[in-house]
C-alpha cells in the first residue's frame, strides 16, 4: 500500500483523529475553538500532512514555511521550513511512514529546521539531519537539528 502524503483539512474529522496522537497538545485544542467559532471547514491553511493507512490517520507532522528575516539558524539567513509535531502511532511505527513524511518536507527543496524529540533525535540524523552550529540557535537554549538540500550548506 503507498504512503502517500496529504494536506489534512482542518475539520472536525481530522481534529477528532488528531486526539489519537500523544503530542496533542495546545494549537489542536486552539483549532477547535477556531472550528467551533467560526466552522471552518476544510481551511486550505492547514500546516498538518498525514498518511493514511485505509482510513485511518496513522502519521501525521505540521510544516510552516518561514522568512528568512526570522531566520535564527541558518547562517547565512534564508527562507526554511520548520518541521513539528512528526507523529506515527504506535503499531505502524517502523513501517517507513515516518521517513515518507520526511522525504515529503524534503521535496520543497527548502532547508529544514526541527526540535527533535530526545527519542526521535536518532531517527532525524538517520534521514540526515544535523545540529546547528550557527550560535544564535544555542544561545535561545535550543537543540535543533537542520537538514540542508543538496548544494545548500552553511556558509
Amino acid at each position: 500500500m503507498g504512503k502517500n502524503v496529504q494536506k489534512l483539512k482542518i475539520n472536525f474529522k481530522t481534529l477528532d483523529e488528531f486526539k489519537k496522537f500523544k503530542e496533542f497538545g495546545l494549537q489542536e485544542l486552539s483549532m477547535i475553538d477556531d472550528l467551533q467559532a467560526n466552522m471552518i471547514e476544510d481551511d486550505s491553511h492547514s500546516p498538518f500532512y498525514g498518511i493514511y493507512f485505509g482510513d485511518k490517520l496513522v502519521a501525521r507532522m505540521s510544516l510552516y514555511q518561514r522568512a528568512a528575516k526570522f531566520d535564527q539558524y541558518f547562517n547565512p539567513p534564508q527562507d526554511y521550513l520548520e518541521l513539528w509535531k512528526l507523529e506515527v502511532l504506535s503499531g505502524y511505527q517502523n513501517m517507513g511512514y515516518g521517513k515518507a513524511l520526511i522525504e515529503y518536507a524534503k521535496s520543497y527543496n527548502m532547508p529544514i529546521k526541527t526540535n527533535p524529540r530526545m527519542n526521535s533525535r536518532t531517527f532525524f540524523e538517520r534521514m540526515g539531519f544535523e545540529p546547528v552550529t550557527y550560535e544564535m540557535a544555542r544561545d535561545r537554549g535550543e537543540n535543533p537539528l537542520v537538514w540542508y538540500p543538496k548544494g545548500v550548506t552553511e556558509q
